[in-house]
């Protein structure tokens, strides 16, 4: 494995990587030199410094993963590293201590007029008066978005003896209720608050999310505090409410153009703070995204799912510990209809029953998905692209949940619709987690879905299994393991035969040939772990 590394990281992170891989630090390249470069890595790491746009992505045809030492990813093209079936993950945890703290620092110096003291006694002069300030206490401060950062503040916020409100249309209002925090419309927000914090992600949505109508609904004397991304508040928008004293103040640490121009008229302003994104300047900070990200990319690399990727559903380190092995199953239950279905595939619904329904379910949906475009597909399919290729080939993916789960403490049943019918399989864990299908379409079977198989629908009579039998015999094939089901005896039954070795397109053509069979399909599952 060869990684690329292209800003400056923590040496723990970069002895993390070492560890396992041979890594390559080349600082400081150029667009057309880093394209250059990229062909021959399996990863990527950045910092914010490299923008990983579209020609980079496309010119890494061994690239699997890029991983952004910290939080935002503006400056990585995901939408075509999604397309490319490369995986993006970041680093969100590791500065959120960092994060919040500058935030509340920011908070503390904007009310104590700190940073403009300091001057005016480095210039020798000793102005007490001017400097008179606002104690935060009883005051209410107003937080946009309560993800890790967020909440943080919320937290130290509530230690300063603050009143905390916030609006965050993605958090329940029992989350909400635990942290002691008021939940509000944006607009509600705006009108109560004594100090307004942003941190929120920077999107197409967030863009300019304060503007000069959401300034002119704050408070007359409130204070304005941006430590997540720069564009989420309209910089001349604030200016002017600065200027006219509509606001006493504002604290930044991030800005839509940075480095922050010397011409800024923000820079005009007396009653604004600025620092040049500091925000997850500490020495524990970055020793701590430094090595999340590098055990993701490390994770990653091993074919293993990560706990923070951008363009997948983020899962918790114990939760995924609990979902590999429904991951497997359900890989191998979407590869084993990819093989069944016979025809393209227009639909796919997986119902999850049982306890496994209570469970986050969007990775195993994935999986199942991906499983199923495999061996349709010559181009790599993994969690990252499914998603994409589904949408391309006209799949219409969902999900049910059901309590019935017919005898088994935890059921997935998958089913894919054709031109010409549907086809299902039924699959759970036995034991210590070891996959199992249970049900191919209507009929009970019991087999690890594993290896080579040879699966066939024929009349229920006697001789049939024996007439498969012998022809493979006779091209020295050995079977391993063989399944039987069927609804009633002298109607339809359904074989399925676990075999050592590939057969041959002619066996095939001989066993399809049999008076009796006219369904028969060769299936290779791989092994026990889960592709992609």
């Amino acid at each position: 494995m060869k990684i690329l590394v292209t800003d400056p990281i923590a040496k723990e992170g970069l002895d993390r990587l070492c560890c396992e891989a041979e890594v390559d630090v080349a600082l400081g390249l150029s667009p057309i030199d880093l394209v250059a470069r990229i062909g021959e890595y399996d990863a990527l790491v950045v910092r914010s410094e490299t923008k990983v746009a579209a020609p980079v992505i496309e010119a890494g045809n061994k690239l699997k993963v890029i991983g952004r030492a910290g939080v935002g990813v503006d400056n990585v093209d995901v939408e075509t590293a999604t397309s490319k079936g490369i995986l993006v993950v970041n680093s969100p945890g590791g500065n959120t201590t960092a994060a919040a703290e500058h935030t509340i620092g920011l908070i503390l110096a904007l009310s104590r007029n700190i940073p403009q003291a300091n001057a005016a006694l480095h210039s020798g002069k000793w102005e007490r008066s001017r400097f008179t300030g606002v104690e935060v206490l009883n005051k209410v401060i107003g937080i946009v978005g309560l993800g890790r950062v967020g909440t943080e503040v919320a937290r130290r916020a509530q230690g300063l003896l603050m009143r905390v409100v916030a609006f965050d249309p993605f958090l329940s209002e029992e989350a909400a209720h635990k942290l002691g925090v008021e939940m509000l419309p944006l607009q509600d927000v705006l009108h109560r608050a004594d100090y307004l914090t942003v941190h929120v992600p920077l999107t197409s949505e967030t863009h300019h999310l304060l503007g000069s109508r959401e300034l002119s609904l704050m408070k007359t004397g409130a204070r304005l505090i941006n430590a997540a991304r720069g564009g989420i508040i309209d910089e001349g928008a604030l200016f002017d409410a600065l200027r006219s004293g509509h606001l006493a103040g504002a604290a930044l640490d991030v800005f839509e153009t940075e480095p922050l121009s010397a011409t800024s008229p923000l820079l005009t302003v007396p009653n604004v703070i600025v620092t040049p994104h500091l925000g997850a300047a500490t020495k524990e900070a970055q020793v701590n995204v430094a090595v999340d990200v590098a055990e993701d990319v490390l994770a990653a690399l091993r074919g293993e799912i990560v706990r923070n990727a951008v363009n997948l559903p983020p899962v918790p380190r114990e939760v995924l510990r609990q979902l590999e092995p429904y991951l497997i199953l359900a890989d191998k239950m979407g590869r084993l209809l990819g093989y069944l279905a016979g025809s393209a595939v227009d639909r796919l619904e997986v119902q999850y029953a049982g306890e496994v329904s209570e469970k986050n379910t969007a990775l195993l949906t994935l999986a199942a998905l991906q499983g199923l475009l495999a061996p349709q597909l010559t181009e790599p399919v993994n969690l990252v692209n499914a998603p994409a290729i589904a949408r391309r080939r006209g799949i219409l993916v969902s999900e049910r949940r059901t309590s019935a789960a017919e005898g088994f403490a935890s059921l997935i049943s998958v089913e894919v619709g054709t031109r010409t019918g549907t086809r299902s399989v039924a699959g759970t864990l036995f034991g210590a987690g070891e996959p199992r299908i249970v049900r191919i379409d209507q009929y009970r079977v019991d087999f690890e879905p594993f290896g080579y198989m040879l699966i066939d629908s024929h009349v229920d009579k006697p001789g049939m299994i024996g007439k498969v039998g012998t022809i493979l015999g006779s091209w020295h094939i050995n079977i391993a393991g063989m399944q039987v089901g069927r609804k009633s005896p002298g109607g339809r039954a359904v074989t399925v035969l676990s075999i050592d070795d590939p057969i041959p397109s002619e066996v095939l053509d001989q066993l399809r040939a049999v008076d009796g069979i006219d369904d028969l399909k060769f299936v290779d599952l791989g092994n026990r772990h889960r592709a992609g």
